[in-house]
């Protein structure tokens, strides 16, 4: 864990008290914070009592003596509408953070020469794999290096802080419109397209949170941003007319820092990277993953030769283009982390031809901006929610509305042995999974036991 200093003798409100509240509330205690906790669920007020945590009811609560307002990022800040605490808080002059603010501050206060150096990774799709590749890359070079944030641990629950130390965040939207002084050595913008609109007030508030891991970066620092699309370009023009360091990542623009194309990245027009040996980093979307984590480990010291035997030896994400089983000469293909049309998007496009399983809770459009890929589907199986939706976007594509994973996946790999041949039955949802499962992770794990239950034999790691 990680004391927060800063607030001793004074009293913090805590609201929303999942992992990231009852982490933040220890570090706070362990700094000499009084956190008063507050949850609109029973079970979290009552973890908090148990943990021994002084437990009010914030809505009832003299605001006028909190120093600070710790909110949950699950809490609506601005939008729809502001969080009745944030409310409160304004109320009362009080500011309002989060738990990657406070983490801030803890190492922005160890003396000058010993704060450890910070990698963060935000976009709308491949942040996680971005950060844990770079965990691994950064791992694999003999540096010492924590990871957590929106991925894994979060970042109060992490080890205390050493000189030597990295610490590899990946940071939300929401985690991001809670920070002030949250600066990074390596800023990381994978990639920006339309999610969490309704949180952020519509793409202008959504590109800005998006844009604060860059806000209280020094001169020293690197902003590594993807280019792909008008966002990151424009972000990446706006920080290089400040005088910021900057390096582009492209998948299209082969003028970018780093060009990363299937395969290979190219620096300043010379191929430099061969990846076609990485068996976990399949398609485009996987080779810009890896130009960030190379120009991140360059960054930080690691040679070529070991950021690229990094790389190389990555095995994988759970849940994102994850290899799970293989029966005769079909291959299953776990890509439950694809909540949205643009992360499933980078799934499709890396297979010739896949019978894909697809739905849950729908995005606002849905799958319709993927029916340049509708070719390359032999027969769709849906599920969830937005199975009859997605039936009919599919019209002129094989489906059937099969409702349950388990029944999807049967459905599938009996036509999938049926077409004979090497082939992939792939899991790439396109949507939340609230309407059957209480997260992504849990919908993955649902379609390896459906997968396995065949007597598909699991895939050996990369």
């Amino acid at each position: 864990m990680i004391p927060v200093p800063g607030f001793e003798g004074r009293r913090v409100a805590v609201f929303g008290l999942g992992r990231s509240g009852i982490t933040a509330a220890r570090a706070l205690q362990a700094g000499g914070a009084i956190p008063v906790l507050w949850d609109d669920g029973v079970s979290g007020r009552m973890q908090a009592e148990a943990e021994g945590f002084m437990v009010e009811d914030l809505t009832r609560a003299d605001w006028s003596g909190f120093a600070a307002l710790v909110l949950s990022p699950g809490a609506p800040l601005t939008h729809p509408k502001p969080h009745w605490s944030v409310e409160r808080a304004h109320e009362a002059g009080v500011p309002v953070i989060g738990d990657v603010e406070l983490f801030a501050r803890a190492l922005a206060a160890r003396p000058q020469g010993q704060q450890p150096r910070v990698v963060a990774i935000t976009g709308t799709n491949g942040k996680s794999t971005t950060t844990a590749l770079i965990g691994w890359v950064l791992k694999q070079a003999g540096l010492s290096v924590h990871i957590g944030g929106n991925i894994g641990i979060g970042v109060l629950a992490l080890p205390e802080p050493t000189a030597d130390a990295v610490y590899v965040i990946e940071v939300s939207s929401y985690q991001l419109d809670l920070t002030t002084g949250f600066a990074p050595y390596v800023a990381i913008l994978t990639n920006v397209s339309p999610d969490h609109l309704d949180r952020h007030g519509g793409m202008e508030g959504y590109v800005a949170a998006k844009r604060r891991i860059f806000q209280a970066q020094d001169g020293e620092a690197l902003a590594l941003v993807g280019v792909d699309e008008e966002w990151g370009r424009k972000a990446a023009a706006d920080l290089r007319a400040q005088g910021r360091r900057v390096e582009t990542i492209s998948t299209v623009d082969q003028a970018a820092d780093i060009a990363a194309a299937p395969g290979v990245l190219t620096l300043a027009g010379a191929p430099a990277v061969d990846l076609t040996a990485a068996r976990s980093l399949p398609g485009r979307h996987n080779a810009q993953n890896a130009a960030f984590a190379y120009a991140t480990a360059r960054a930080l010291g690691v040679s070529h030769e070991g950021a690229v035997e990094g790389l190389l030896s990555f095995p994988g994400l759970s849940h994102r283009m994850e290899a799970v089983g293989r029966l005769g000469a079909v291959r299953f293909i776990n890509d439950s982390k694809a909540t949205n049309a643009d992360a499933a998007r980078q799934a499709l496009a890396s297979y010739p031809a896949v019978f894909w399983i697809a739905g849950g809770k729908a995005k606002d459009g849905g799958i319709d901006s993927l029916s340049d890929l509708f070719p390359r589907v032999t027969k769709a199986y849906l599920i969830g929610e937005a199975a009859d939706a997605f039936a009919v976007t599919l019209a002129d594509t094989p489906h059937v509305v099969a409702h349950t994973m388990e029944r999807a996946v049967e459905l599938a790999a009996a036509d999938a042995a049926a077409a004979g041949g090497e082939q992939v039955i792939l899991l790439s949802p396109a949507c939340a999974s609230f309407d059957q499962f209480p997260d992504f992770e849990v919908r993955g794990e649902a379609f390896r036991a459906a997968v396995l239950a065949l007597g598909a034999r699991p895939e050996p790691a990369a």
